[in-house]
């Protein structure tokens, strides 16, 4: 199930947009071009396919300045847009519109182009067992609306920070001087029936974890062929993972090697922004600004 849309994380975000947009004069384009009380109307629409999140934004941003402007959405989050297609509508004060125009576009195109980039990434393995799950590599501050961008294009979303997942890595391990020992130690100090997830990078440390009775593996860096080893190897007896070097081009060779998800950190550090433009018009003329 997807989640509810973060409001509070967009309103947030929102603030800090502004502030960095506005600063302490304000628009002072705006304020000096435009005569108080001009109506506007306008229309986002999104210039290349792609899967809509992120769409709340419209009505927080334009609630945070005095003269009033309506939203209506007409393409909610979750939706499959093509070049062209109307995702909200704008009447009102064309001041609010215009200071608002970019903070909107930036936070809607950049949850829209996770959300397309998971939904790619989700069609091309489909039929498979195989889900396609987010990481921690987020932009800092925005993890929660990243991560509800992953969830709105199909992705699942994995641990949210530290503090909610036992994960044991390479350098967990290295420190340690096995997986036998971190695992030990995690569980001295979190109790026995905690969730424990090891990364394994070759059969010897799979098998290592496996006989520590690990709840899932994390089998980062392997190519199809140790992949499709691996999960004949564990034969159910945990939860798999494939992580690292994956892409669009190889996504579905991986999943058919029968792991039961696949962990991309690209949906969130270097998915490209949905094309999304804001067409305007001055009411009172009727004239394309």
């Amino acid at each position: 199930m997807r989640p509810a849309p973060p409001v509070e994380a967009l309103k947030r975000i929102v603030d800090v947009a502004l502030a960095e947009d506005l600063g302490d004069a304000g628009d002072i384009t705006t304020d000096s071009v435009i005569p108080p009380g001009t109506p506007i109307q306008a229309e986002i629409r999104s210039r290349q396919a792609g899967r809509i999140a992120g769409v709340d934004v419209i009505a927080i941003a334009v609630a945070r300045f005095p003269d009033p402007a309506t939203v209506t959405i007409v393409a909610a989050d979750g939706s499959d847009v093509a070049p062209g297609d109307i995702v909200a509508g704008l009447s009102g004060s064309a001041r609010t519109v215009l200071c608002a125009e970019r903070t909107i576009l930036n936070v809607l195109g950049r949850l829209s182009g996770i959300a397309t980039a998971t939904n790619a990434a989700v069609r091309l393995i489909a039929g498979t067992r195989a889900v396609i799950k987010d990481t921690r590599k987020t932009t800092p501050g925005l993890r929660a609306l990243e991560r509800y961008a992953v969830a709105v294009g199909g992705g699942v979303n994995h641990r949210s920070g530290l503090y909610d997942a036992v994960l044991i890595k390479d350098n967990h391990i290295g420190i340690a001087g096995s997986i036998t020992v971190a695992v030990e130690r995690v569980r001295s100090r979190l109790g026995a029936a905690i969730p424990v997830q090891v990364e394994v990078e070759s059969m010897d440390e799979l098998e290592e974890a496996l006989r520590c009775r690990v709840s899932a593996v994390l089998l980062d860096n392997m190519s199809p062929d140790q992949l499709r080893l691996a999960t004949r190897l564990i034969d159910g007896r945990c939860h798999t993972e494939a992580s690292g070097g994956i892409t669009l081009a190889n996504v579905r060779e991986v999943a058919a090697t029968g792991v039961d998800a696949i962990s991309l950190g690209w949906l969130t550090h270097s998915a490209r922004v949905l094309d999304l433009g804001m067409d305007l018009w001055w009411a009172r003329q009727g004239s394309n600004l």
